[in-house]
């Protein structure tokens, strides 16, 4: 407990306890996040976030540098989630088909489970990625989430289960475009077409769905396909 100090006045009042650093720069970055979803990064104020922070835009342009630091550092965030999920899936202890499926799932419910995640990659490609290429550590992340599928298929490939010729990004591709169109496009699908993509039984068909699809492109076999809801069931 700090030590009472005297005020002019002769009563006292707590010392003054030091910020944590780990602490003020996680606080501003989660301010920002709802900031920059809510925004985009040119509606975004600094002002806004230094006040849900209860902190000062000296202090945000300290840690960060400028607004478009602090929106790469979100951004970073951003990615280094859905990076840290996929790394649940082991391709060496799951068998490949029972890997694939699972990342596609997985991928799947993250997208579902984060739109915020979503509307950030949105924002980005407002801004043609420049932002994007700016960060190593996105660069990084994503290269992992590629040799991840790669090892995945290399392993199909060696036990003849996958065809061959396929790309991994091609797969990484076409288990993340459903994924994100799932959440990106729901706003616009209600009202042409009266469909709530966000409901439970909804995203229920089109998970299934969606892992299906991946497996067909993949397998050697299409027809040959698994027990999908057991499959799946631990994603």
């Amino acid at each position: 407990m700090a030590r009472p100090q005297p005020t002019p006045e002769g009563t006292t009042r707590p010392t003054p306890q030091r910020r944590n650093p780990d602490r003020v720069r996680k606080d501003i970055l989660a301010a920002a996040w709802e900031e920059f979803v809510e925004k985009g990064l040119s509606g975004a104020r600094v002002d806004e976030i230094a006040a849900r922070t209860a902190t000062s835009k000296r202090m945000i342009y300290y840690y960060f540098g400028d607004k478009e630091g602090l929106y790469l550092a979100v951004l970073e965030e951003a990615y280094s989630g859905m990076r840290a999920a996929e790394t649940a899936i082991d391709p060496v202890a799951t068998g490949p088909v029972a890997a694939l499926a699972r990342l596609t799932a997985l991928t799947f419910d993250y997208h579902a489970a984060n739109p915020g995640f979503v509307r950030m990659v949105m924002i980005e490609n407002i801004h043609h990625g420049r932002h994007l290429a700016r960060s190593k550590a996105i660069a990084e992340l994503n290269l992992s989430a590629i040799s991840t599928i790669r090892a995945i298929y290399a392993r199909g490939l060696a036990e003849e289960l996958f065809r061959p010729g396929l790309d991994p990004l091609d797969i990484h591709i076409t288990i993340s475009a459903p994924a994100f169109y799932n959440v990106s496009n729901r706003a616009s699908i209600r009202q042409v077409f009266g469909h709530d993509m966000g409901e439970k039984q909804a995203l229920a068909r089109r998970r299934r769905s969606v892992v299906e699809a991946v497996l067909r492109f993949v397998l050697a076999d299409p027809t040959a396909l698994p027990d999908l809801p057991d499959i799946i069931a631990s994603a």
